[in-house]
């Protein structure tokens, strides 16, 4: 795809589509002297648009250099927010995607919004809702050929231009089959970033080098499966002359069969397991592509959760690199099990001074908050607070789970130190309780994206099951801890 900034109207080429902004009442949210008036006259006469909020029109004007001309209704001026733009314009986007070849899409010029919010937005709803994945279609998905947006903030929007085409870039490993996402792939990924930017250094451990580090929960996990597992650390160094970093965690389940706990529904979505690893490397490219002035460590705690004569076992007991004892009551509870190995390694190789871990875990966070919104919890009510707007800023919302002493009571264990499931009750909290186990010092908090991650409803600009979600969430954080 070739996206292309233009600095006015009068300056872009002849296309397929144009998408003009309306705000309720038929007003435009652009200049009147344009000259352009008989591109959306007729339908705004008719009364068939009148601007509300998602309202798409799409008509044949007999003038202008494009075929076709849409008209995106925006809503009450006063009442735009930045994902008013990104729903309305992913849906203007999705009326033509498989007709158009080529679409300039006109930037507001007037809005309640500040101009760099109004930039970015539009170009996240336009380029994540042209997003397909065909790869194993005979008969390929259409998607836009050229963008160009007219008007708008430049900067705002090349900034949004890089950070979607990593959502895409997760996006494609999440949605790609569990046979090519392995772990061994995903460590790929990594070296391949490294080998693309010399600021991101990668380190890889494999099985033997698992066991011999003494990362006991994740090599249990991997046991029972023929891929090799892996820890993948990247170091992306933004501030080389700083001690000071901040990680990131990524759960990097390749694929869940639950284990010998086996799964009895829902295993043909299990490929998404590794859906947090995958907004791990995307955060990570984000940092490499940006030029971020932060130290970044990212960690992928890498692994298929398979069945076979060597499968870890319900009600056995193993150490983690901490030293923690745990017992293993649940085998499907496995995500929890690779976090907690990969956040006592990051803390001790690199002393982070906050650090963020996330991963689809737990089913009671469907149950609990739906697809709309992410679990957080946390051990810092800072961190909590500053992970919580980021997640406003991009619609990656998250709600705080508490974290009192009280649930501990759930994971007590009468033959190791804890337990890795206790009962059904607060199953989201227990997993966070869980890990915060294992942090020995300093800022941490805990993302659980199940619902999030790969949602049945699905919003415009999210036009596969894959979200990426994340990937801006982490990105906007780590800027604003500059």
């Amino acid at each position: 795809m070739a996206i292309k900034f233009v600095d006015s109207l009068a300056k872009r080429k002849a296309s397929d589509a144009l998408i003009l902004p309306f705000f309720e009442g038929k007003v435009p949210a652009f200049g009147l002297n344009k000259g352009i008036s008989g591109l959306y006259e007729a339908p705004l006469k008719s009364g068939d648009f009148r601007g509300e909020n998602g309202a798409v029109l799409c008509h044949y004007p007999m003038e202008g250099g494009e075929k076709r001309v849409v008209l995106v209704g925006l809503g009450k001026e006063d009442s735009l927010t930045k994902e008013t733009l990104r729903r309305a314009y992913a849906s203007a986007i999705g009326s033509v995607k498989s007709k158009a070849k080529s679409v300039n899409v006109l930037i507001p010029e007037k809005s309640s919004l500040e101009a760099k919010a109004v930039s970015e937005a539009i170009v996240e709803g336009v380029l994540l809702s042209n997003y397909v994945y065909d790869v194993n279609k005979t008969q390929k998905d259409k998607a836009i050929e050229e963008i160009s947006f007219i008007g708008g903030e430049l900067k705002a929007m090349k900034r949004a231009e890089t950070i979607c085409s990593s959502v895409c870039y997760t996006r494609d490993m999440i949605f790609a089959n569990a046979d090519t996402v392995t772990p061994a792939f995903l460590a790929d990924k990594a070296k391949e970033l490294s080998a693309e930017h010399a600021s991101v250094k990668t380190t890889i451990l494999n099985r033997e080098q698992i066991k011999k580090q003494k990362l006991g929960l994740l090599e249990a996990v991997s046991r029972g499966s023929d891929r090799e597992p892996a820890l993948v650390i990247m170091e992306y160094r933004g501030a080389p002359k700083s001690k000071e970093c901040v990680a990131i965690v990524g759960k990097g389940i390749s694929f869940d069969t639950g284990g010998l706990n086996i799964k009895t529904v829902n295993m043909e979505t299990m490929r998404d397991d590794m859906s947090g690893a995958g907004a791990v490397l995307g955060t990570i490219r984000n940092m490499a592509l940006l030029k971020l002035p932060i130290n970044v460590i990212g960690v992928l705690a890498a692994a298929e959760n398979a069945i076979g004569p060597n499968s870890y076992k319900p009600g056995d007991v193993y150490k983690g690199y901490s030293g923690i004892t745990v017992e293993v009551t649940n085998t499907d509870a496995e995500g929890r099990l690779v976090l907690a190995d990969a956040l006592s390694y990051v803390q001790k190789k690199f002393a982070p001074s906050k650090i963020v871990d996330l991963g689809t875990l737990t089913g009671g966070c469907i149950i609990a908050l739906g697809e709309e919104v992410s679990a957080l919890m946390s051990n810092n009510d800072q961190l909590a607070q500053e992970l919580f707007e980021a997640g406003e800023e991009t619609y990656e919302r998250l709600w705080r789970l508490p974290l009192y002493d009280e649930y501990n009571q759930l994971l007590k264990s009468k033959v190791a130190d804890t337990k890795n499931v206790g009962i059904r009750k607060a199953s989201t909290i227990q997993c966070g309780m869980f890990l915060k186990k294992f942090i020995e010092k300093g800022s941490w908090a805990h993302i659980d994206i199940a619902g999030t991650a790969s949602p049945d409803d699905l919003k415009p600009y999210q036009p596969v099951q894959a979200a990426g979600v994340g990937v801006r969430l982490l990105t906007t954080f780590l800027e604003r801890c500059v």
